[in-house]
């Protein structure tokens, strides 16, 4: 196939790039028309993921580390939910912590953010070897970190957050759960629900926590 010219090599991308420029102003005038109906709920990273009053977003319109993206679509203190699954282990641990103090500013007091992701205690080794940081699973090539419990509390404090594990082993392989709700943040790859987990066995279940913001913060203002 014989190439195009230079100068029709040029109005394609000029064509490509405007229409890409255009589709992420119209996905954040989308995003704030949305956000002035509360409650302000959010799936970060959804990928085609869409549950019913819940406002799915992107990276190529809402980079957790980018902040403007988060300027142009919200107000500050203004989101009352936001659902994280599997999107924190693709994050270096110093992108994790921006991301998360990002998330911080933008939730009302009482917010909370729920973050599902693999469990670097999950007993078996199959588990781990599938998902570590260039494990063999789909998509573990750009795994960046393997959270554990004790791990994940660490990084999401530092950002000012106080946190409850939800789904998770412990250090000792044990694992626990909590009765948490899916209306208030589903995650399919948990041990309810994901497919793999069949008679009686947990082959696949994440870490998962809610990580809340406080009603007061350290310099006592609500």
């Amino acid at each position: 196939m014989k190439k195009l010219p230079g100068k029709f090599t040029f109005l394609h991308r000029f064509v490509k790039a405007t229409y890409s420029t255009w589709r992420s102003k119209f996905a954040k005038h989308r995003l704030r028309q949305l956000a002035k109906n509360p409650p302000v709920r959010i799936i970060l990273g959804a990928s085609g993921t869409n549950y019913d009053g819940w406002i799915p977003t992107d990276v190529e319109h809402l980079n957790l580390l980018i902040p403007k993206h988060w300027e142009d679509c919200f107000e500050r203190a203004s989101i009352d939910a936001m659902l994280a699954e599997h999107v924190w282990e693709h994050l270096s641990l110093d992108d994790g912590l921006t991301a998360a103090k990002q998330c911080f500013e933008y939730l009302k007091p009482g917010g909370y953010l729920r973050v599902a992701v693999p469990d670097g205690f999950h007993p078996d080794p199959s588990y781990i070897e599938y998902v570590k940081v260039g494990g063999s699973g789909l998509g573990a090539d750009d795994h960046k970190v393997l959270y554990n419990a004790e791990s994940i509390a660490e990084q999401f404090s530092k950002a000012g957050f106080e946190i409850e594990l939800l789904e998770y082993y412990d250090s000792d392989r044990k694992f626990h759960m909590v009765d948490w709700e899916p209306k208030d943040g589903a995650v399919t790859r948990s041990s309810r629900f994901d497919a793999r987990n069949s008679n009686g066995k947990l082959n696949y279940t994440s870490l998962i926590i809610d990580a809340r913001k406080p009603t007061v913060t350290s310099n006592g203002f609500q």
